[in-house]
């Protein structure tokens, strides 16, 4: 009989436990989004120059948070392609930030002005990640 108390006692405790962790994941509404850019042959540069020269500061006046930037390691793809990754409170704040910042004049401004040359951005990947339970980054 005792091992069945024990035994029952751990089925609960682990029960509560999974529980707690499946109550405090969704609890955390953090979503981290994921986008890749391809630019047009020879544009990555002035796409670069954009971000280092205001656009991320924009990103931050809007709400959302820089995770990284980062440029493929493979010969081919660091020539053409961005692949960045911000967080947002939310899906509805992502929305929000991003409605704000393209209606922001400044952002306007720096989009006419890097693409004086030419179109840059020729496909856009966007992917929202929740994080696990397990991940470091919540």
């Amino acid at each position: 009989r005792m091992t069945i108390f024990v035994v029952a006692v751990f089925a609960f405790s682990a029960g509560m436990l999974l529980q707690e962790q499946k109550n405090s994941y969704a609890q955390s509404t953090k979503v981290y989004e994921l986008r890749t850019y391809t630019t047009a042959p020879g544009r990555l540069p002035p796409l670069l120059e954009r971000f280092g020269g205001g656009e991320i500061d924009l990103f931050h006046k809007h709400g959302m948070t820089s995770i990284g930037y980062w440029v493929p390691d493979d010969e081919a793809l660091s020539q053409n392609t961005l692949v960045y990754m911000v967080a947002h409170a939310d899906r509805e704040a992502a929305a929000q930030s991003w409605s704000d910042f393209g209606a922001d004049p400044v952002w306007t401004e720096m989009w006419d002005r890097s693409r004086e040359d030419g179109p840059i951005v020729t496909g856009v990947q966007v992917q929202f990640l929740d994080p696990t339970d397990f991940s470091p980054v919540q």
